[in-house]
């Protein structure tokens, strides 16, 4: 029996985190997971994401997400709980989704 924990958080990242591959990075590293969710660039120049799943492996990915790919500096990393309602903003069909800027 699986008593494992499973979560949604919603992130913010501020920092140097568009032009750096970051959305690639935490889609790269979400699949690994296997975590469910999405990411997008902000148009106040910040990433945003979701991701559902297993509470170690979301902890892990929010870790992940605090360092960011090489060419990455992450000054600020805001997050919190996230609904169904987020979590289902990825596209119909996919496990984890890279969104337009929002």
């Amino acid at each position: 029996m699986n008593d494992e924990l499973h979560v949604i958080r919603h992130i913010v990242v501020r920092g140097k985190v568009q032009g750096v591959g970051f959305r690639a990075f935490v889609e790269h590293h979400a699949l690994q997971r296997g975590l469910a969710g999405w990411v997008r660039n902000r148009r106040d120049g910040s990433v945003e994401g979701v991701f559902a799943g297993p509470e170690k492996s979301v902890l892990g990915m929010i870790k992940a997400c605090g360092v960011g790919p090489l060419g990455a500096q992450v000054d600020a990393l805001d997050q919190r709980d996230g609904s169904d309602d987020e979590l289902n903003a990825r596209a119909p069909g996919d496990l984890f989704s890279v969104l337009a800027t929002a």
